[in-house]
Order: structure tokens, then C-alpha cells, then sequence
């Protein structure tokens, strides 16, 4: 019953391929490109009003929910495997991908993952994050490479990643220490390297 409407779902989204093809390339540029840019704004953010440390927390977080989620990723496909959309039925397949497992989705657990742990330390610019992995996740089922229920999963695996280690970090002192140690031991690295290149330039 659930795989039937999923399959449903599906076909009604990925048809849009068809229907709504103007905006084929920017599903195709969301799809393929899209986490990049989560990339740069977690560069973005760490290097950015570098004397409030809640940006580097911020990040520290969202790279922690984000090796979590993946992880959880990786052990839920040791005991269900999905073939892609593409494998077993027709349909509008805009992107190349392999012939790998399908759920959960890798690219909405990654982009929710980082949209969510944003979004708990600025709302504002947090809605345009989860804004952005929502587009993310309805293209990779537009361009035909994942079912619904993939994408689903994936925004909840990141989303509770994101929640269960920003709750931690705040409610443990030992781990929001612990944080801290890799900010500042990072700090002590980066003023140890610019300081060779100011006296050996």
C-alpha cells in the first residue's frame, strides 16, 4: 500500500519533467550542484564575523549532526536496499547516476542536516537553508533518481540529527566542551601558519 503511493507520488512529481520543463535546468543545476552550496555556506559561516564564536559552533554542529545522520545513512542500507526509480520503470531521467541503492536519500539527509543545524542558530537566513534543501530534495525526485519516501527518510535523518546534537551540545557540558576544544585548537593551528607566512613571507 505505502510502496503504491509512493510510486504514485512519484510519477505525479517526476512528470512535472514534462509538463513543466522550463524549469529543467534549474531541477538539473539543484540535483547535480545544489549541495555544493550548502559547501560554500558552511565556509562562509566559519570564516565570517570570526571574533562571535557562535558561528564556528554553529558549524562544528552542523559537520557532527552531519557525519551522524551519514552514518546512519550507511546503516540502514546494510539491511534495506532500494533500487533507484529509473531501474524497474520508465521514467523522465534527466541526470546520470549509478545504479545504486536509492533510500535514504544521501542529498536531502546532507542538505537537511546542515539547513536544520543553521536554522537553530539564525531563523532568518535558517528558513532560506531549509527553503533551499527542500528544492534539493524535490529535484533529485524530478530528475527521476529517487522515490519520495527517499527523500522523506533522509529530511528526517537529518533534520533529528541536526535537533539531537545542537540539544546536546547545549545541554551537555562536557560535549559543548568538548566543541570548544576543536575551535580553538583550530584557532591555535590557523595563528600558528599565518604567523610563519607574516615572518617568512
Amino acid at each position: 500500500m505505502f510502496s503504491h503511493i509512493d510510486f504514485n507520488a512519484f510519477q505525479t512529481i517526476n512528470h512535472l519533467a514534462v509538463s513543466e520543463r522550463i524549469l529543467n535546468p534549474l531541477m538539473i543545476f539543484l540535483a547535480e550542484w545544489g549541495e555544493y552550496v550548502f559547501f560554500a555556506g558552511i565556509l562562509f559561516y566559519w570564516f565570517y564575523k570570526i571574533s562571535e564564536n557562535k558561528n564556528r559552533r554553529m558549524v562544528v554542529e552542523a559537520l557532527l549532526a552531519a557525519c551522524l545522520a551519514l552514518g546512519i545513512n550507511v546503516l540502514i542500507g546494510m539491511f534495506i536496499y532500494r533500487d533507484r526509480p529509473f531501474v524497474h520503470h520508465h521514467v523522465n531521467w534527466l541526470i546520470p547516476h549509478a545504479k545504486n541503492d536509492s533510500f535514504p536519500s544521501d542529498h536531502a539527509t546532507g542538505a537537511f542536516v546542515i539547513a536544520a543545524s543553521i536554522w537553530q542558530w539564525k531563523k532568518r537566513a535558517g528558513w532560506l537553508w531549509l527553503l533551499l534543501a527542500a528544492g534539493i530534495s524535490l529535484s533529485r525526485v524530478w530528475t527521476g533518481v529517487h522515490y519520495p519516501a527517499d527523500i522523506i527518510a533522509g529530511m528526517l535523518i537529518g533534520t533529528g540529527s541536526a535537533f539531537a546534537v545542537h540539544t546536546l551540545s547545549m545541554r551537555s557540558g562536557k560535549f559543548g566542551k568538548l566543541i570548544s576544544f576543536f575551535i580553538n585548537f583550530y584557532i591555535k593551528i590557523e595563528s600558528l601558519i599565518f604567523k610563519k607566512k607574516i615572518i617568512n613571507p
